[in-house]
């Protein structure tokens, strides 16, 4: 039935109404028309619009696997992205602390030199104080040591110009009591 309609419809058009022949084999018009068929129907017999469908759904499939291919691939990257911006802000925290340890410490250790500069200038002011004060008393004993020295030269030349050796014995057994009373 639908190709009686067919060729109804080619045996009504305008090409009929001229006068001239439509189904003739020198008329362009027709074999235009009768290729096309011819070529439609070769389509139609070894199913190219199906092998087309097929060959688009392929395609279409092949797409559809390598968007969600995409999908996951771009998922998996974000997560291995938000996973280094993670670390990266662990490792500046880390860095961060590390830093600041490290500024108190170098504080701590300034501050504990200061104080031992401090204390070691502190003994070596009291060492030179104490070696002053050792000097000093060592020089005084010595001018003492030496004046008593002159003193008793002096004296034992003066007591001895002076002295008879009657006087000179009672003076020596004073000098012994003298000694023996402050020694016991």
């Amino acid at each position: 039935m639908k190709r009686l309609s067919g060729l109804f419809i080619l045996i009504g058009s305008p090409a009929f109404a001229a006068g001239d022949s439509f189904f003739s084999l020198f008329n362009t018009d027709f074999v235009v028309v009768l290729a096309f068929i011819v070529l439609v129907g070769v389509f139609i017999y070894f199913k190219v619009p199906g092998l087309l469908m097929g060959m688009l759904d392929q395609r279409a499939e092949g797409i559809r696997s390598d968007l969600d291919e995409a999908r996951a691939l771009r998922e998996e990257a974000q997560t291995i992205l938000a996973s280094y911006e993670r670390k990266q802000r662990e490792v500046a925290e880390q860095s961060d602390r590390i830093i600041a340890q490290a500024r108190e410490e170098a504080q701590l250790a300034a501050e504990q030199a200061r104080a031992d500069l401090e204390a070691s200038i502190v003994r070596r002011v009291a060492a030179a104080t104490d070696q002053i004060a050792s000097a000093e008393a060592s020089a005084v004993r010595e001018v003492r040591d030496r004046a008593v020295s002159i003193a008793v030269d002096v004296a034992a030349q003066v007591i001895a110009s002076k002295t008879s050796a009657a006087e000179a014995n009672k003076l020596i057994d004073a000098a012994i009591a003298d000694v023996e009373t402050r020694l016991h």
